[in-house]
């Protein structure tokens, strides 16, 4: 762990001036104070002051005592995209006690939980995005400097990949700078998308990287003219953008994958363990779903039947039904490799604090009540598989809506409390954003029903 002392240097020999304290609100947007490197000691020992009620979710009134952001040294990273500034993650405090409603908080104490249980977690985000621009009336399109991003099919292309390769190269740049060993970058199945790909390392530190790269795609995107957004579905013809998780679990002491077998008779490479870890995640799917796909527009790209085949592509690569299997992108769990799992139905746009906390929970649960999964879907491409055979199979789908989501959160206990206290802050607060948005009149039906009727 790092010491205070040992970070000064690093600032020093850095050229730091500045210091960016950030904590996440709870949607996992990045909020800030810009402190003087002066300063350093205050945003250790005191913090940097926030008032909670000016924050989605923070559990707080206009009359609550001063949330401070305490400074995680082992964070520091330099903020590559310009000079002498780095940036701190934080865990938020009032009145001297680690504030529940802080999502990385909250984090800590169910990776503390199942440390105790003798377990970490690790994990990695493959962190797709998009490139776009916005006119004067605010409608966007891709971001296509070139006018060369046209394909029905754009991924992998070479000159898709070359109209943006100034951002890409500043981008892994900057990664490799921070220490992240970025490792592939790639255009995406969509037109104006983009992923980067960087090696994976314990949930909490995972976390703390996918929030500050969002930070980074936001500040040099802008170099170039471009918005990034991380937004699951910004275009309705497009492939939507996914947070795919990859994960597996270890022994605390020994950091041994207890998820691996590769005697495994079923041929997954996948332990005892493994299954019924995949068996917990599979029973809470349906309330993982709200953490996991936490916007309304999330649920555009999370669509079966023919939405499975409605992007200009295609196919959406989103899987919609709750399956494990082996090494198959229509699957909700692809097996990877041995011991070695991928989660595809995660949103670009989630919160990965609140996502990792309510996976491993769930996984942990299968693995402590020996949840059997079920016979692993093999070879079977699942969007070709008709509602009445997923029915015949008894395949679940996912929520199909924010609101059915949020309607299984509310019966399953075990995800509830692996976000705590934030559990009810959430679904107030999703309810009151669907309420919202059902209440606005949309270009939709203004062009379907204005001269229907």
């Amino acid at each position: 762990m790092a010491d205070r002392e040992m970070i000064r240097q690093q600032m020093n020999a850095d050229g730091v001036e500045y210091i960016l304290a950030q904590f996440i609100d709870i949607h996992g947007s990045p909020k800030v104070k810009m402190v003087p490197v002066a300063h350093f000691d205050d945003i250790i020992d005191e913090g940097a002051g926030f008032a909670g009620a000016a924050v989605w979710g923070m559990g707080q009134g206009p009359h609550s005592h001063d949330m401070l952001g305490r400074i995680d040294l082992d964070s520091y990273s330099v903020a590559p995209w310009t000079e002498g500034v780095a940036r701190f993650a934080c865990d938020l405090y009032v009145d001297d006690e680690p504030h529940p409603y802080d999502p990385r908080v909250n984090l800590k104490r169910v990776l503390s939980e199942a440390a105790d249980q003798g377990y970490v977690f690790n994990t990695g985000i493959e962190p797709e995005h998009f490139l776009v621009t916005r006119d004067e009336n605010g409608d966007i399109d891709i971001f296509d400097p070139d006018k060369v991003d046209t394909l029905g099919k754009p991924c992998y292309d070479f000159k898709g990949i070359s109209n943006v390769q100034g951002y890409l190269r500043d981008l892994m740049d900057g990664m490799a700078r921070v220490g992240w060993d970025p490792y592939q970058s790639d255009h995406e199945d969509a037109n104006g998308q983009y992923e980067v790909n960087f090696v994976y390392d314990d949930a909490l530190i995972t976390a703390d990287r996918y929030t500050f790269f969002k930070m980074m795609t936001s500040q040099y995107a802008k170099r170039y003219g471009a918005i990034a957004t991380h937004m699951a579905k910004p275009f309705s013809d497009r492939t939507g953008s996914g947070g795919h998780v990859h994960y597996h679990l270890a022994d605390a002491t020994t950091g041994e994958n207890v998820l691996m077998d590769e005697s495994d008779p079923q041929g997954l490479g996948l332990s005892e363990m493994g299954y019924h870890f995949i068996g917990g995640v599979l029973k809470h799917a349906p309330a993982l779903c709200a953490i996991n796909s936490p916007t309304i527009n999330c649920y555009k790209r999370l669509q079966v039947g023919q939405g499975l085949y409605s992007s200009r592509s295609g196919l959406t690569w989103t899987p919609a039904f709750i399956t494990f299997g082996d090494n198959n992108r229509t699957q909700m769990i692809r097996t990877a490799g041995p011991g070695h799992l991928e989660d595809r139905t995660i949103s670009a746009a989630n919160n990965p604090y609140l996502v990792f906390a309510a996976y491993v929970t769930a996984g942990l649960d299968g693995i402590k009540n020996k949840i059997d999964p079920g016979t692993p879907n093999m070879g079977n491409n699942m969007y070709e598989l008709g509602l009445d055979e997923i029915a015949r199979r008894g395949i679940q789908m996912l929520p199909q809506s924010l609101p059915e989501a949020l309607d299984e959160l509310k019966k399953d206990s075990v995800v509830q409390g692996a976000l705590g206290v934030i559990s009810d802050e959430f679904i107030q607060l999703k309810e009151a954003e669907h309420q919202d948005y059902h209440r606005q009149v949309t270009q939709w039906e203004i062009d379907r029903y204005l001269t229907m009727f």
